[in-house]
Order: structure tokens, then C-alpha cells, then sequence
């Protein structure tokens, strides 16, 4: 990626610090003539937004902190503390300030000005006004993640007060703004066929188009179905029932296209060499350059030096103070393709590792926990790191510790050479996405759809995931969990054959809390459940010397709980009339004296 001129960047910085931001109060107007008067200035301008506009990769001592640890905001990782969000302790006066919009009024000055430039039409042009489409739609779309309604700008505004008032907008109406800005950045983008250029390009778009249509069907289609007859709704209560379902189809529908235009291509493949003692699965993780990976759409490269992460601090010392959560591998399906509950699990649990044995298990959970033997780190000084058993009692700092009995694998860089004790010195990738996002994509829009009718396509679009992973095709009726235990017993074959296969293939990419919002599943996932890890008493773990006078917290039926009990006696009490969405600060609430109601369930 070309350097940003940072002379340049600075100059646009401090000129648009003062215009119109739905957070705050205007102080001035940019009073730079005939702005972008070259494609190297709208370049520089816009490159910008390479580093907030992408999913950042890390990892900090109990969760967070990036890629790699924002699953401990789901029922997949677990920290001693347990999270606020889905404990339902998030306060109102935390609220944050809608800081997007400082991102949306800069592009929208680009956007609006980006005409002026002589070479208005050029391929290179045309490009870069295809990527701030992008990433508008990018900014909206992370905040209507989390908040909903929003007010839609899309030009700058005048500093005046009665302009400034803008209602916040339907849900529906929001994600339209966003799709129509991602087909034009696929229009005006090109097409490429690698992410040699770690820049944005057309698959990227319709990857996007895929995430946001799918994301907004589930969402609509679940809470409606929970919430049409509550007083708190959180899906698109001003369009009828009939108009709803016409756009959940809709969506649908958009989303399918843009997978079939992405699969149409027939340039991205996933990333299968055949060899399964290559590990492919795992490797896409811990590769510092992808360019030439045929799997990857998008990614952001780290160097350990000038752009690092902590990924390797607390990793590959088998730690991390976190733990991988018995929820996630309970869901891998054994190594013949059938569901694992009941007896048969309990008895493999009995007998530490053989629940994460690629011998009884699908493959990719081996890939994604650790086993005992595991090398974690190269070889120094004739003695390579490798983890023997998970390290429960710690060596005393936070990142040499598990909390589960399961290690996270995934993310490690076992060859790693660098710093691995220093913070923002690891080299993991940031996989913005990948050619197994847009096959899940489709798979789940086709189930969603009609999946009896769309049955053999489903099976098809997921094969390429099964024989990477040596695993067989998927079978409806095989996979089919009806265990009383089993949170999604309730749904149609097909939704949660896709469902399953989703959370295992991107396990740990921090995209379950996501996937648990828009299928207002918490009360199937999250109220009232605890994280828990291995099981200790009962098992071959108990006893061994490594933990001689270790003292855990366990369950009445000897699993390890992560978080002391006594923090949560009755499990996460995530608040379904609340806590689907984050609140609005008061202090805007205020600033639009009136015209923004507050979220469902907090007030006002």
C-alpha cells in the first residue's frame, strides 16, 4: 500500500476537525478552494482510512484487543471476569459517542468535492471514489451494528443548528444506504484476483454487500419472530408484516447474487494443498503474507516493527489468562459427520484430549485448540517451547495462563523468530476476509431462503470447507441435533447445519457476538448459561502432578468454570429487552432535544 503523504493527511485533518459532526457542536467549515485536483491527492486522502476502516488483529491478557480476542465477547473464549455485555452490566452512562460520524463527514467532503479532479472518469479515479463508497458504507455499517437506527448523512453540512437536526432513520432504510453505497463501490472499483495490493477491489465489495444483506435478513426475521408481541422491538417496526418479509426476501436474494458473482469469477479457491499434516486451516492464521493465498480476498499485514500486535505476547505461551470455552467444542461434530452429546461425549471428556483428537473429531477443532504435545514456538537454543499439558496454574503471569483446559491455537505462529515477550511485536494477520466468508455467506442465505429447495446447492457451496478439512459432505439428516441440551435442537435441518458449520469454520475470528445479535439468540446462547471449560473432576486431569494443589472453580458436575461462580451465581443475565443494542449517549439525546428516542430498554 503507498504511503500516505502525511503533510497532506495533516493539512485535511486539522481543516475538517471543525465541521458538522452529529457528536459534537461544529467550531468551523474547510475553507480549502477547489480541493482534489489530482488522483494523488484524492489517493493520499483516502488511504487514510486503511487503518480504521479494517478489523484490527490482536490479543490482550483476558480477551480483546483485536482479532483474536474479541471472541471473549460470545459464548465461545472466557476470562475470569465475566463480560459485562452479556452480564448485562453495561451502563447507560457508558455509553460512546457515535465517532463514525467524524469518518462519514470526512468521506462525504471527499465524495462531494472529488469531482473537481481533471482526470473525473479515469480508471485510477473512478477506483479511489469506489473505495470511499467503501468505506462509508463500512463506518455506517460497524455503527448500525451496535446502535440501529441512525441519522443517514451523506453531504457536508452547514454549521447550522436547524440543519444539523436529522431524524434517525429505520433500520431497513439505513442498510438500503449502505448496500446502494457498496454497489457503487463495486461498480466503480476493479477487479483483481489476488490481495497482492492489500488494497480494496470489487470481490471485497460484494463480500461486504453479502455480510450486510445476510446480517439485516436474520436480524428482521428473528427478532420479529420474538418480538412482534413485546414492547420492546428491535427489528423494522414501521414496515407491515407482508413489507418486512419482502425485504427479508430481498436481502436474501442480494445476498446470493453477490456470493454467485464472487464464486463466478473462479479466482479465489480455499486454500487445500491435500496434505492434512500441512495443517492448510490453521496456517491461513499465522501467515504473515498472504498475498499469493488464493483464499484471501483481503487482509492487512502486520511487521512486528513499525505495525505490530500482541498476538505472540500472549499466545504462544499456551496463555493469554483466557480459556477456549466447552460451548465451542461441544459443537464440532465427530470425525464420521455426526453430532457428539450425551453419553458419547461425556466419555470422551473423560479421557483428556481425545474430545479435540482429530482421530474423533472434525480436524479443524485440532487446528483451532491445542493438544498436549503441541509445539507453540520455534526451537531456541535447542529446546523448542511445547505445551505438554494446558497450564491452569500459570507461571504467574497473566500471559502464561489457560483458564478452559483449552488452549487457543488458532493465531499462534509456531515459527514465529521475533519478540515474543514485548507487546505489539507479533506479525499475525488481520483476515478482513476470506473466500470461506463468502461459501458460509451463501450457504446460510440459501437455508434461509428455502432450504429444502436449495438442499444439494448448500451441500455443494460447503463442500470445498469438508475437504479441506477431510470431513464428510454435509448430510442433513446425520448432522441433525435434536439432544434436549442442544440450543438449536428448535430450528429447521438446514439453518442449523449452516449455523454449526459457520461457528467452527470461523471460530475465534471474532464474528460470534455478531452472529448471536442478528439471530436474537442470546436466549437460547447466552441468558442464564455459564462459560465452562474441561472437564477436571472425573477426568484423567485430575490428579496429574502438574496440578497438585491447584485449586479450581468446578461446576457441580466437575467442569471448569472460568469465572469464580460467586461473580455469576445465576450465569450471564444479558437483558433480551435491552442489551441487543448499545445506548445512545444522553448528551446526544439532548443535543437533538427530542427528535431521537433512546434505544429499546434504556430509558426515555
Amino acid at each position: 500500500m503507498k504511503k500516505i503523504n502525511i503533510l497532506l493527511a495533516m493539512a485535511f485533518s486539522f481543516g475538517l476537525a471543525g465541521c458538522y459532526d452529529l457528536d459534537k457542536m461544529p467550531e468551523g467549515v474547510l475553507s480549502t478552494a477547489e480541493p482534489f485536483q489530482s488522483v494523488g491527492e484524492i489517493r493520499n486522502y483516502v488511504d487514510r482510512y486503511y487503518e480504521s476502516g479494517l478489523i484490527g488483529q490482536g490479543f490482550m491478557a483476558g480477551g480483546g484487543g483485536g482479532m483474536a480476542g474479541q471472541d471473549y465477547d460470545s459464548d465461545n473464549m472466557s476470562s475470569p471476569a465475566a463480560n459485562t455485555r452479556l452480564m448485562g452490566q453495561t451502563a447507560l452512562s457508558s455509553a460512546g459517542s457515535l465517532s463514525n460520524y467524524t469518518y462519514i463527514r470526512d468521506i462525504n467532503y471527499l465524495l462531494n468535492n472529488i469531482d473537481n479532479c481533471p482526470d473525473k472518469g479515469d480508471v485510477e479515479f473512478n477506483h479511489l471514489k469506489g473505495e470511499a463508497y467503501y468505506f462509508r458504507a463500512w463506518y455506517y455499517y460497524r455503527m448500525f451494528i451496535n446502535y440501529g437506527e441512525l441519522a443517514w448523512v451523506d453531504k457536508p453540512l452547514d454549521p447550522d443548528l436547524s440543519i444539523m437536526m436529522l431524524p434517525r432513520e429505520s433500520r431497513t432504510f439505513i442498510v438500503d444506504k449502505i448496500l446502494e453505497d457498496l454497489g457503487n463501490a463495486r461498480d466503480l472499483m476493479k477487479e483483481q484476483s489476488n490481495s497482492a495490493s492489500m488494497r480494496l477491489h470489487k470481490d471485497v465489495a460484494r463480500a461486504l454487500i453479502s455480510e450486510v444483506a445476510l446480517f439485516e435478513a436474520t436480524w428482521e426475521r428473528y427478532h420479529y419472530e420474538k418480538e412482534k408481541n413485546k414492547p420492546e422491538k428491535f427489528y423494522d417496526y414501521t414496515l407491515s408484516e407482508s413489507d418486512l418479509n419482502a425485504k427479508i426476501e430481498s436481502y436474501l436474494a442480494t445476498a446470493i447474487e453477490a456470493c454467485k458473482q464472487v464464486e463466478a469469477r473462479g479466482v479465489w479457491k480455499i486454500y487445500d494443498t491435500g496434505d492434512l499434516a500441512n495443517e492448510d486451516y490453521r496456517k491461513l492464521f499465522e501467515t504473515e503474507d498472504l498475498t499469493t493465498n488464493p483464499e484471501i480476498l483481503w487482509f492487512k499485514m502486520f511487521d512486528g516493527d513499525k505495525v505490530g500486535n500482541s498476538v505472540t505476547r500472549y499466545l504462544n505461551t499456551g496463555g493469554g489468562n483466557i480459556g477456549i470455552c466447552a460451548s465451542l467444542v461441544d459443537d464440532y461434530l465427530s470425525r464420521d459427520g455426526k453430532p457428539l452429546y450425551g453419553t458419547d461425549l461425556l466419555n470422551l471428556k473423560k479421557n483428556y484430549p481425545d474430545e479435540l483428537d482429530p482421530e474423533n473429531r472434525d480436524p479443524r477443532l485440532a487446528q483451532t485448540v491445542a493438544l498436549p504435545g503441541q509445539r507453540m514456538q520455534p526451537e531456541r537454543a535447542g529446546k523448542p517451547y511445547t505445551m505438554t499439558c494446558p497450564n491452569l496454574a500459570g507461571d504467574g503471569t497473566a500471559f502464561g495462563t489457560n483458564l478452559t483446559g483449552y488452549v487457543m491455537l488458532k493465531h499462534v505462529q509456531i515459527d514465529f523468530e521475533g519478540d515474543y515477550l514485548s507487546e505489539y511485536k507479533g506479525t499475525t494477520p488481520a483476515i478482513q476476509f476470506r473466500y470461506a466468508d463468502i461459501l458460509l455467506n451463501y450457504a446460510e442465505a440459501l437455508a434461509e431462503q428455502n432450504g429444502a429447495a436449495n438442499a444439494s446447492e448448500i451441500i455443494r457451496v460447503l463442500q470445498p470447507l469438508r475437504d479441506r478439512a477431510d470431513m464428510p459432505a454435509v448430510d442433513f439428516d446425520r448432522e441433525y441435533n435434536t439432544d434436549a441440551s442442544y440450543p438449536f435442537k428448535d430450528l429447521n435441518k438446514y439453518v442449523q447445519a449452516v449455523r454449526r458449520e459457520r461457528r467452527v469454520e470461523t471460530a475465534l475470528e471474532g464474528k460470534r457476538l455478531k452472529d448471536i445479535l442478528r439471530w436474537a439468540a442470546a436466549e437460547e446462547l447466552i441468558i442464564g448459561k455459564r462459560p465452562m471449560g474441561a472437564l477436571f473432576k472425573g477426568s484423567n486431569l485430575e490428579g496429574q502432578k502438574e496440578y497438585a494443589g491447584l485449586k479450581l472453580n468446578l461446576d457441580e458436575n466437575g467442569y471448569i468454570l472460568p469465572v469464580p461462580p460467586a461473580s455469576m451465581p445465576q450465569g450471564w443475565q444479558f437483558k433480551a429487552n435491552r442489551d441487543y443494542l448499545l445506548p445512545i449517549q444522553e448528551r446526544m439525546l439532548n443535543l437533538m432535544d427530542g427528535l431521537w428516542k433512546q434505544n429499546p430498554g434504556w430509558g426515555n
